[in-house]
């Protein structure tokens, strides 16, 4: 099995005025069904009150990510599943709850992590 990252940055996330109660709502739906279904791994999002740092090797860091990067914000899931065809699954129904395209991703296997 692999895992999965379904995200999507803040700018895809256009809430219509009234509908931020149902998306809240739908949203935690498809993660109750995927942790009841035992392929949720973790989620959340980027906490874009708090600035990101560039932590060098040596331990020093300067304020912001990479300057030639675009922004990470937005919200995350990560889950467990058999197929890619399972994922995308997955991803069109967290797309269905959060009203905006999910952009999907397999994480590489490192047998040492």
């Amino acid at each position: 099995m692999a895992k999965y990252l379904i995200s999507f940055p803040s700018a895809a996330m256009v809430i219509p005025d009234g509908e931020l109660e149902a998306i809240c709502r739908d949203s935690h739906a498809v993660i109750d069904e995927a942790k009841t279904a035992g392929v949720y791994v973790f989620g959340g999002g980027i906490d874009e009150s708090v600035p990101p740092v560039l932590v060098s090797a040596d331990g020093t860091f300067s304020a912001g990510g990479y300057s030639w990067a675009p922004p990470l914000n937005g919200g995350l899931l990560v889950l467990e599943l058999p197929s890619r065809d399972e994922a995308v699954a997955w991803a069109a129904r967290i797309a269905k709850a959060c009203r905006c395209p999910q952009e999907l991703r397999v994480f590489g296997f490192d047998p040492a992590s």
